[in-house]
């Protein structure tokens, strides 16, 4: 008799995260809902997560571990623990956060009692690297709303820390997306594309806790609601191909959010509106993507001049998750 799947799956991807990894996956084994596999993709890591994942994956047959020997960046991870899923419904998992022990059952109450809702989320709290508390984050977007139209423009508009992509999605819902894309922001664009296929839906409890520390991404690249070029570094941790190369993070960013408008069956006026929003957007981000322009002239100019080294080589420390 084939094995039945599991209703959730949960995948984690890891590169070099020995430091708080332990703490995620005792998060994920103790939750009250119980019918879950946890997928985890170890980017090439060279600290002991192979030896931590390995000897839970020994201890609970709910673990499958999953190893590359070459670090093909954050967005082939992402997208690798969703291939190998098998559950009904989808969570990714960070490394450095942990969740509450009802996380699951609430979400999946909530994404079982309503169709139209195609992502369950919890409120978050923001904590330091002993868990001490830093703040909690109590930005709500209307994604709930019944529009698409509302939700789009939310998403592309309204600046956020896009947690909702740690939330837990309908799979049938990520499928109809290219989920994580291999650019900077890619996260923020994935979210507007659900947006756009059926609404979120914030579980009114503090289940999710997104640990602040030193190697963090979005602390390495400086990204903020200011935005800025270091759209150039992080476009090289979601795809280290891109390093050496003159890119346009925030005209493809411009193109992702214009080609999403184009990939669903929405009517003449959700549409629309979606187009009138991206003229707002090319009007708020009119400097990042002059800047764009500027920076690729430097390194073309840079290149011409028998440079080797472009924007996107400068070094991180950390690698890709």
């Amino acid at each position: 008799m084939p094995e039945k799947n599991p209703r959730v799956s949960i995948g984690l991807p890891v590169y070099n995260g020995e430091n708080y990894l332990a703490e995620a996956i005792d998060s994920i084994l103790v939750q009250t809902f119980e019918d879950f596999e946890l997928i985890i993709s170890d980017n090439a890591s060279t600290d002991r997560t192979q030896e931590i994942c390995e000897a839970y994956a020994a201890k609970d047959g709910r673990i499958r571990y999953y190893r590359s020997e070459v670090n093909k960046g954050s967005a082939w991870n992402f997208n690798r623990v969703f291939e190998l899923a098998r559950g009904e419904y989808f969570k990714w998992a960070a490394h450095d956060d942990y969740i509450a022990p009802e996380y699951l059952a609430r979400a999946v109450e909530v994404l079982d009692q309503d169709p139209s809702v195609v992502l369950s989320y919890p409120r978050v709290t923001i904590v330091d690297e002993k868990r001490n508390h830093i703040l909690d984050y109590t930005l709500k977007l209307p994604t709930d709303s019944p529009s698409p139209a509302v939700r789009f423009r939310s998403l592309l508009l309204d600046w956020s820390m896009c947690f909702e992509i740690f939330g837990l999605i309908r799979t049938s819902a990520l499928k109809q997306t290219p989920v994580m894309g291999n650019y900077g922001h890619a996260d923020g664009v994935l979210l507007a594309r659900l947006g756009l296929l059926g609404r979120f839906e914030e579980i009114p409890e503090v289940l999710f806790f997104s640990r602040r520390h030193a190697k963090q991404s979005n602390r390495m690249f400086g990204l903020s609601e200011s935005g800025g070029n270091n759209y150039h570094l992080y476009t090289v941790w979601f795809d280290p191909t891109k390093a050496g190369k003159i890119i346009f993070p925030y005209w493809r960013m411009f193109k992702e959010f214009l080609t999403s408008l184009w990939m669903y069956p929405l009517d003449l006026k959700t549409r629309l509106l979606g187009h009138f929003y991206m003229l707002i957007w090319i009007r708020k981000n009119a400097r990042h993507l002059i800047s764009d322009l500027i920076v690729a002239a430097k390194d073309l100019s840079y290149r011409l001049r028998g440079g080797l080294q472009t924007s996107t080589e400068k070094p991180f420390e950390r690698g890709q998750v």
